[in-house]
C-alpha cells in the first residue's frame, strides 16, 4: 500500500509516517499544507491519502477542500481524513456526495496504529470508513421523515457499525452473534432502505450515505 501523509505540524506528519513504515506501509511522501498535498498525489499516485483537516492558511477546512479535489481528480486515490476535533458537519460534507473510498477518524483514534492500517485497507477497497463517535451523533439525530425511522434497535445498531467500516465477522464479534445473523439483519436493513441487490452498486456504502443524508 502506497501512502502520502499531510499534516502542518512536522512532528506529527512525521510520527505518523515513521509508525505507518514501521507497520509495513510504503510511505512514498509527506506534505505540510494541501497545495503540497495535491502537488504530491499528481506526482506519486498513491493508493491512500491521509489528511489533517484543519491546515494552512486558516486552519479551518483546507485538508476538507483538498479531500474533495482529490478524490474529484484522482479517482483512484482513496483519502482518510483525521481531526481533532468531533466536527460532524466536516464528515457530512465530506462523505454525503459518494462515501465511497473515504473515511474519517478522530486522531485520538489512531493512536493505535492497527485502527488506521484497518482503516487503510477498507477504503482501498471501496468501503467507507467513519469515526465510531460520529456515528453516535449522527444515529441520535431524529427526523420523522427519515427512511432510518423504519429500522428496529438492533438494525440501526448493525448500520452504525458498517459505517464504522466494521466487516460482518467483525459484526458478529461485537454483538456476539453468528455471520449468518448479521447477514441476514443486513438484509433487512438494505430492503427497508430500499437498496436492491446490483453487481454495479455496493449496498453497504449506499446504507452509509443513507444514513449522512438523514
Amino acid at each position: 500500500m502506497r501512502v502520502v501523509v499531510a499534516d502542518d505540524v512536522m512532528l506529527v506528519r512525521s510520527g505518523l509516517a515513521r509508525l505507518l513504515t514501521d507497520a509495513g506501509v510504503d510511505v512514498v511522501g509527506e506534505a505540510a499544507d494541501a497545495d503540497a498535498l495535491l502537488r504530491l498525489v499528481a506526482l506519486e499516485d498513491p493508493d491512500v491519502a491521509i489528511v489533517d483537516i484543519r491546515m494552512p492558511p486558516t486552519h479551518t477546512d483546507e485538508g476538507l477542500v483538498a479531500a474533495r479535489r482529490i478524490r474529484e481528480r484522482y479517482p483512484t486515490t482513496a483519502v482518510v481524513v483525521l481531526s481533532q476535533y468531533l466536527e460532524a458537519r466536516y464528515a457530512q460534507r465530506l462523505l454525503a456526495d459518494q462515501p465511497g473510498r473515504l473515511g474519517y477518524l478522530l486522531k485520538e483514534r489512531v493512536s493505535d496504529i492497527a485502527v488506521l492500517i484497518d482503516a487503510l485497507r477498507r477504503v482501498t477497497e471501496g468501503e467507507c470508513v467513519i469515526d465510531p463517535t460520529i456515528v453516535s451523533r449522527l444515529m441520535q439525530r431524529r427526523r420523522p421523515d427519515s427512511p432510518l425511522s423504519h429500522l428496529t434497535p438492533r438494525e440501526r445498531e448493525i448500520l452504525a457499525l458498517l459505517a464504522e467500516g466494521r466487516s460482518n465477522s467483525g459484526i458478529a464479534a461485537e454483538l456476539v452473534v453468528s455471520e449468518r445473523t448479521v447477514e441476514a439483519v443486513c438484509a433487512q436493513v438494505f430492503r427497508k432502505l430500499g437498496l436492491e441487490p446490483s453487481p454495479d452498486v455496493n449496498r453497504r456504502v449506499l446504507a452509509v450515505l443513507t444514513l449522512l443524508r438523514s
